[in-house]
């Protein structure tokens, strides 16, 4: 064991002893794969494959500290830009996830449930498939919620809700005066029952929010965190500094 793996435990419990309070909801935008897959001399295909992996043990870190919801940026409707071969290795890449899940004895213990946010017409039918499949075996889990953001654009959700309620309004359904907040975000999250966002990281060393969450992260006005490492290697300790980011600003709130 190397003197930095015999230090990070202790730095881990130094930044814990720091939060006197755990945001509910965090949201994650997962960058660098690709940088790193570069850096390594791996194929694009592994480097995202290190990012999903790098998503299963961050989820663990998220139950031990008591975060209830984590909503993960995985793919944007932007990213259907990219080349055809990535996007269907991304695409195999998350059938594969969502299958596991249905077996995987984390989900059932901790009972995590999970949840697609995003278009889901924009999606291929088997992988539209494995969504609900893992969604139906988890509807009834209340320990834990992952919400995965696939085919998501921020811009095009808003969009698309406020069709759905300008149909609404058309049909008799909705009068006028009774579109306010909670019914926007009941159309915007098709009643999933997603708590506003408390923090977001970014990771990759980009210090932007990319159109991630606008209604509830930017209109709450969440604490942002934006880290250097690529997102294969994102450590707990990368974690709990974002989290003390949190702490210090509802402490600044409070005084």
């Amino acid at each position: 064991m190397n003197f930095r793996n015999l230090l990070e435990p202790l730095y881990e419990r130094y930044l814990l002893m720091q939060c006197t309070q755990i945001p509910t909801h965090v949201a994650i935008i997962q960058d660098g794969n690709r940088r790193f897959a570069k850096e390594m001399g791996i194929d694009t295909a592994e480097g995202h494959r290190a990012g999903a992996d790098k998503t299963e043990e961050m989820l663990d870190w998220a139950h031990e500290l008591g975060i209830r919801y984590i909503t993960i940026y995985s793919f944007s409707t932007e990213n259907f830009n990219r080349a055809q071969d990535e996007v269907q290795d991304l695409f195999r890449l998350f059938k594969e996830k969502f299958i596991r899940t249905i077996s995987d004895e984390r989900v059932h213990r901790y009972k995590i449930r999970i949840q697609m946010v995003g278009d889901r017409s924009l999606l291929p039918d088997d992988l539209r498939i494995s969504v609900e499949a893992a969604e139906e075996a988890t509807k009834n889990y209340d320990g834990f919620t992952l919400n995965v953001a696939l085919a998501y654009g921020g811009r095009n959700e808003i969009v698309l809700a406020a069709r759905e309620i300008v149909a609404a309004v058309r049909e008799g359904r909705i009068a006028p005066s009774a579109i306010d907040v909670q019914m926007v975000e009941s159309h915007l999250y098709e009643g999933k029952g997603i708590p506003p966002v408390d923090l977001i990281i970014r990771t990759g060393n980009e210090c932007r929010t990319s159109n991630f969450l606008p209604w509830l992260a930017n209109g709450h006005e969440s604490a942002v965190y934006f880290c250097a490492p690529y997102w294969p290697l994102f450590r707990k300790i990368d974690l709990l500094r974002a989290i003390r980011i949190y702490d210090q600003r509802l402490m600044a709130k409070v005084h």
